[in-house]
């Protein structure tokens, strides 16, 4: 995963010296976090309870060079934890959370405790750190099923993208009331309340980055509850049939990590007031499954492979596409690279970590309903 060089050069002497903590930083997302913020030359605490992730890429980067990172093995569900990772921090970057809508359907609780109930505990630990920036992972699973509707993209949506014919779909904007239709999806939504709260009630600089969808590098692949690409990718090359759950015309907004990397850095450096906005992070194009698996065989130089149909999943939503307006105007946001590329780079990763088993080694946690 490579930002842009300009990027980079505009804002590590912004981060440089920064002492932040990363909530989830062993994740899938909250690692490649960690490593932009690394390389950007901040002091980096990461707190994760390794519940749906491993250690092994953290251990990696503090072999490396042990001093600018530090690791708290607890969950964000523990205060003394929480303060002890919070200490001395200005900037916390909120990615801790029980991250799939299929496993949320069937442990509610937990879903709800870790992503709403987390989500207080890390705020108030915030305040009492005098931490002065929240920057705070939702999920575009709360905006639910928006119908079908003339004119494609919708306000400011951008076109239809790869595949996904016969159905004109409206881009999700920020401004639509949401609509969680999973247990997962209302848990992250209420963490957006939350932030919203704290900031007008305490005045703690808050904001929600609705991400669309994100895939990449070191996705979970071996899990039930597995993202599609990552699942895809898996299968594809371990020459099993995929699972779609649908008929495959179904279509997300297939966003390459990168792009919640570069909005969480922009977060972190604007001068802008941040009070609780919302903004979605994706690329303002949607893609199919069906086209998605093309695009994996292809990279993974397979010809037509034939998927497994089961029924939809409960809490799933049929499309979903990123307006990204708000992120363009609020945080400077802008896509980076293609999904052809990002595909062949994520299909590149998993041959070169698949075991003998088929077993993803170093894979981190999953997120696929970001």
């Amino acid at each position: 995963m490579r930002l842009p060089a300009d990027l980079v050069n505009r804002l590590r002497p912004l981060l440089a010296g920064k002492v932040v903590c990363v909530t989830g930083g062993a994740g899938f997302i909250g690692g490649h976090v960690v490593d932009a913020l690394l390389a950007m030359e901040a002091r980096v605490t990461v707190i994760d309870d390794l519940s749906n992730s491993t250690a092994e890429h953290l251990m990696e980067l503090i072999e490396l060079d042990p001093g600018p990172l530090r690791f708290v093995h607890a969950s964000i569900l523990e205060d003394a934890a929480l303060a002890e990772a919070m200490a001395g921090a200005e900037i916390v970057f909120h990615l801790g959370a029980v991250g799939s809508v299929p496993l949320s359907v069937e442990y509610p609780e937990r879903s709800f405790a870790v992503n709403a109930g987390g989500t207080l505990r890390v705020l108030q630990a915030a305040r009492k750190a005098k931490v002065r920036r929240v920057i705070y992972s939702a999920s575009s699973s709360a905006y639910g099923d928006v119908p079908t509707g003339p004119g494609g993209g919708g306000p400011g949506g951008g076109g239809a993208g790869l595949g996904a014919p016969g159905e004109e779909v409206v881009a999700k904007v920020e401004s639509m009331v949401p609509s969680p239709l999973s247990p997962y999806a209302a848990s992250k939504l209420a963490g957006e309340h939350a932030m919203r709260a704290w900031a007008k009630s305490y005045g703690l600089e808050t904001v929600s980055l609705r991400y669309f969808n994100i895939f990449g590098p070191r996705q979970a692949a071996g899990s039930a509850y597995a993202a599609a690409v990552a699942a895809f990718c898996r299968a594809v090359l371990v020459g099993e049939a995929p699972t779609i759950y649908g008929d495959g015309r179904q279509s997300r907004d297939f966003t390459p990590v990168a792009n919640a990397v570069a909005a969480n850095l922009l977060a972190a450096t604007t001068t802008r007031t941040l009070s609780g906005q919302v903004v979605n992070i994706g690329t303002g194009q949607r893609t199919d499954l069906l086209t998605m698996l093309g695009l994996i065989a292809h990279a993974a130089g397979r010809g037509e492979v034939a998927a497994q149909f089961r029924p939809a999943r409960t809490g799933e939503v049929r499309h979903s596409l990123a307006d990204i307006a708000a992120a363009r105007g609020l945080l400077d946001y802008q896509p980076i690279g293609d999904i052809r590329s990002a595909v062949s780079e994520t299909v590149a990763w998993y041959r070169s970590t698949l075991t003998p088993g088929g077993g993803s080694g170093s894979a981190s946690a999953g997120g696929g309903a970001l």
